[in-house]
């Protein structure tokens, strides 16, 4: 008998030395585990709150709460959130790389987009179009954000926009899309310096038919109405959507075209005549042909206000290069070249146009967040505009939460990549945000960046401070290599 209870207390001990080794057999390994997180679910609203969120490679392999993926992982790394917030990696949706000969400078702008938590960016065309199509393939930083890009712009002959494809016939167009194809490009940009209206609608038309985005500058010699129900994927720029809300948006062209009025003219009498009733109408039809909306707002307003803030003491200067800074002279001595009384028309345009917003929302039409960040486009800062961009749609009318949507789940719905992009989910990219404060409730919360996850690898706030001043003193170099 004594014999039988040695045996089954030995047998006991082993059991219980040996419980810990077969819990960890049965662990499954991993990169990365973000413990003690609120997941913020952008679409719904709703937060999850302690919750491990388990990374391998670039991708997410569970969220699950902290107990249960302590049991079913071990990671080479484990970051402790505190209770932050995790969101999915910001979009900024429409940004420009440009200026021959500031590949470097452009280059530098790829870490500082993922400094503020922008994981993915949409290039909307400049003159650096075959270098974007290589950044894509091979990040010329690296630290930088997934890019998707346009290529070349379709354009009408000789534009002043540098870098596009010019075309003057259906043909010309046709050969157009035969190259941005062989290209791969993610979308078609097609705008109107000197493009024919009629030749703008077939290359929407064409390209749709080929399967392939578009998003544009629509001619003033065809209605807002007229490109979307050609098959645009994206009107880019609101100024588009308060003209389309005008009465008399058809005779306000007309004039133009006639010479009768400047542009600037156009756009003050747009929103002279602009109607809410008509712009209704327009926008329910925009949202039954699923057309999104990007604002680039933020760029807008900056130079609407000049007369007021000229920018010299942005401490976002600090990040840019001299040459990239130097493409926003041009902005900048148009606006100083305005009268008072156009000062003063340009301040009525920009309110007016500001409040399309909540009425693109009660349309259905979806917004998409973009900045028109990049080169030429005066102190609209890569990365940090992203987060000026959000406020501005919160002021007027938008939650934190539909914001967060026209970035972080809009944008991947518009490059067919949801199933990869906009969730803090398994099986989705590991492009991740952690925040200090909860961005539902306020959405400056997304400039309080405490860490950044892309594709798999953790930026800890040590971590993003040290690339922080390592953008800054490539820029410093530059401006003191430019001195010299």
């Amino acid at each position: 008998m004594r014999q039988i209870l040695n045996r089954l207390s030995i047998a006991a001990a082993v059991a219980v030395i040996l419980a810990p080794t077969a819990a960890l057999a049965r662990q499954q390994a991993a990169d990365l585990i973000i413990r003690d997180a609120c997941v913020v679910d952008v679409a719904t609203g709703e937060i999850a709150p302690g919750q491990s969120v388990v990374v391998r490679g670039g991708d997410i392999v569970a969220v699950e709460p902290d107990a249960e993926a302590a049991r079913d992982y071990a990671a080479d790394r484990t970051f402790d959130a505190g209770g932050r917030w995790v969101i999915p990696g910001l979009w900024d949706n429409h940004v420009h790389f440009g200026g021959a000969g500031l590949e470097e400078e452009n280059a530098d702008l790829m870490p500082l987009y993922v400094l503020n938590g922008v994981t993915a960016v949409r290039d909307a065309a400049g003159d650096l179009a075959q270098t974007v199509l290589d950044w894509r393939a091979a990040p010329p930083r690296e630290i930088a954000p997934r890019l998707f890009t346009s290529g070349p712009k379709i354009e009408g002959i000789a534009p002043v926009w540098k870098g596009v494809i010019e075309t003057g016939s259906e043909a010309d167009v046709d050969a157009a899309l035969d190259r941005l194809q062989g290209l791969g490009v993610d979308f078609v940009k097609i705008t109107d310096n000197t493009l024919k209206p009629e030749l703008f609608l077939y290359a929407v038309r064409e390209a749709k038919a080929r399967g392939m985005k578009t998003s544009g500058h629509i001619p003033m010699g065809i209605t807002v109405l007229e490109a979307a129900e050609a098959g645009l994927s994206t009107i880019e720029h609101l100024n588009y959507l308060m003209k389309a809300g005008s009465r008399e948006e058809v005779a306000i062209s007309a004039d133009y075209l006639a010479g009768r009025y400047t542009y600037a003219e156009a756009m003050a009498r747009y929103a002279e005549t602009f109607d809410p009733v008509v712009a209704m109408q327009v926008y329910r039809r925009l949202a039954e042909l699923g057309v999104m909306a990007s604002p680039t707002q933020h760029g807008s307003s900056t130079l609407a206000w000049l007369d007021r803030d000229d920018h010299a003491d942005d401490p976002e200067l600090a990040y840019i290069g001299p040459g990239i800074r130097g493409t926003y002279a041009w902005r900048v001595e148009r606006a100083a070249q305005a009268t008072p009384e156009m000062v003063e028309a340009r301040h009525r345009v920009e309110a007016v146009t500001l409040t399309t917003l909540p009425l693109l929302r009660e349309a259905g039409v979806r917004i998409l967040a973009g900045t028109d960040a990049g080169f030429l486009n005066s102190f609209n800062y890569p990365g940090f505009s992203l987060h000026d961009e959000l406020a501005l749609y919160v002021a007027n009318g938008l939650t934190p939460r539909e914001a967060l949507e026209a970035s972080v789940i809009n944008g991947p719905t518009l490059m067919g990549a949801s199933d990869r992009y906009g969730a803090v989910a398994a099986g989705r990219a590991a492009d991740l945000v952690v925040l200090d404060a909860d961005p539902l409730q306020d959405i400056a919360a997304t400039r309080r960046i405490n860490a950044v996850v892309r594709d798999g690898r953790l930026l800890d706030r040590p971590a993003l401070d040290a690339l922080d001043a390592e953008v800054r003193a490539r820029v410093a170099a530059g401006e003191a290599a430019a001195a010299q």
